[in-house]
């Protein structure tokens, strides 16, 4: 692990969830394998398909089919509904985390969090696998995907009471994490356990503090 930074007392730590709390890969790849076949449109291979986890699901289609937006929407539903209906609960929560976020918690750190996933879909999930004892600030994504990761990072600040964006630090796997973060002078944290980003210069592409190569290294950068 690399730091760029000493120890700093954080008032709020926003934790993405797909590849930072919660490896999604089974129910996620089950559910966009399921809307390929149902819309008839080529398969794709495994290495492909795993570029969808984290990202908004329109995204991935229109990068991977060159599709339109309202194309895009319609895979979208079908994928939702089936995600929805047989996929959801099929993750796994990360070695340690449990551990790392009471670590967190402990040290006087509130914790909320931020996620692409829609959000009745994210309350379900996080209630599964009980990372709501941590925080009930949660907000997701929308089902048209106009709230952007900053707008979602932005709504549990609101809700903590965090005034000022640099009290507080995002932690995920993705560009996207780090992108949000950045647009509201937020620090970040980068994780290479998860789906995005796999080494430290991955994360250091963005501008962040430091990074963890599991979630116990998390821990070093609190007080």
């Amino acid at each position: 692990m690399e730091k760029r930074n000493e120890k700093k007392h954080y008032k709020a730590a926003i934790f993405d969830v797909d590849g930072t709390l919660l490896d999604t890969t089974e129910g996620v790849l089950a559910a966009v394998s399921y809307t390929i076949k149902a819309a008839g449109i080529p398969e794709i291979d495994r290495d492909t398909l795993l570029t969808f986890i984290g990202p908004p699901v329109q995204e991935s289609f229109m990068r991977v089919y060159g599709v339109t937006r309202e194309r895009a929407q319609e895979l979208a539903t079908i994928f939702r509904n089936r995600y929805k209906d047989y996929e959801l609960l099929k993750a796994e929560p990360y070695e340690g985390i449990y551990e790392a976020m009471d670590q967190i918690s402990q040290n006087g750190v509130s914790i909320a969090v931020a996620t692409y996933k829609r959000q009745d879909y994210a309350e379900t999930i996080l209630r599964h696998f009980g990372f709501d004892r941590y925080s009930d600030i949660l907000y997701g994504a929308d089902h048209e995907n106009k709230l952007k990761k900053m707008d979602i990072i932005k709504l549990c600040l609101k809700d903590m009471g965090i005034d000022d964006p640099a009290d507080a630090v995002m932690i995920g796997d993705s560009g996207h994490d780090a992108e949000g973060a950045k647009q509201l002078g937020m620090d970040f944290i980068g994780v290479t356990y998860g789906f995005d980003f796999r080494t430290g210069e991955d994360v250091f592409a963005y501008p962040a503090i430091g990074y963890a190569d599991t979630p116990a290294q998390l821990c070093q950068f609190f007080d």
